[in-house]
């Protein structure tokens, strides 16, 4: 199993740069029976050798993407990014599906494998979106759903989570134009995109744009979702 981590300063090291992953990922696949293996930011290089140690990729929340790496120019409500990140994790996605082993995204995870397979994203979603968007960011504790979503009959996801589950919600960013061999399988009210799988079955790709990681501890559904990635480790 694998969480990408991501280098940031904190005044608890004293301005000391750290390398972390949310506890959440760590409980939750260590609750359904795998063993984390966190991957510090690197080179492409070492990417291709950190992916020989796993059986899963899970690529974890974060910054926004560096709108460069889908052919934009940076949007005003543009908010923190991190190039390296980006690049890292393309590099884990990539040596992901030459070794052939199943890919999960969440938020940040969801909109880099949709960018890596030639899609955009909405920079801000507040502002850039056509239509009337509902509440993407919410406010408070992110441990309380706060809206539906439409599962797709024709998804694995639905498995896991049923046609209609409530999920938070924290994302200003949002899918745009989804990549190639990727299909859509759950959206919001508002017609976002909020799932997505692979076309081709054997890539093996699932990504979410809520935060499974943050309900697990009382939804089923998300248990579930974490239950998938390990079991389709030991396939």
């Amino acid at each position: 199993m694998s969480g990408t981590q991501i280098l940031s300063p904190t005044s608890e090291f004293e301005g000391t740069l750290v390398a972390y992953t949310p506890q959440f990922y760590i409980d939750n696949i260590q609750t359904a029976g795998g063993t984390p293996i966190m991957l510090p930011v690197g080179t492409a290089e070492d990417a291709k050798n950190m992916v020989q140690l796993i059986d899963t990729l899970v690529l974890t929340g974060g910054h926004d993407v560096d709108p460069d790496s889908y052919g934009e120019n940076p949007h005003p409500k543009l908010n923190g990014i991190f190039p390296k990140r980006d690049t890292f994790d393309m590099a884990l996605l990539e040596a992901a599906l030459k070794k052939g082993i199943p890919v999960y995204g969440v938020c940040r995870g969801m909109q880099i494998i949709n960018v890596y397979f030639g899609g955009s994203l909405y920079q801000d979603l507040e502002s850039q979106y056509e239509g009337d968007l509902m509440l993407h960011v919410q406010s408070g504790a992110l441990d309380v759903p706060v809206h539906y979503v439409t599962v797709r009959e024709e998804s694995r996801l639905i498995e896991m989570t049923g046609p209609n589950p409530k999920v938070n919600t924290l994302h200003h960013q949002g899918i745009k134009k989804i990549g190639d061999g990727l299909k859509a399988v759950a959206y919001s009210s508002d017609g976002m995109i909020e799932a997505f799988e692979s076309i081709d079955s054997a890539q093996n790709i699932l990504a979410v744009q809520w935060h499974p990681e943050i309900l697990a501890a009382f939804d089923p559904a998300c248990q579930a979702f974490f239950k998938d990635i390990v079991n389709k480790a030991k396939d």
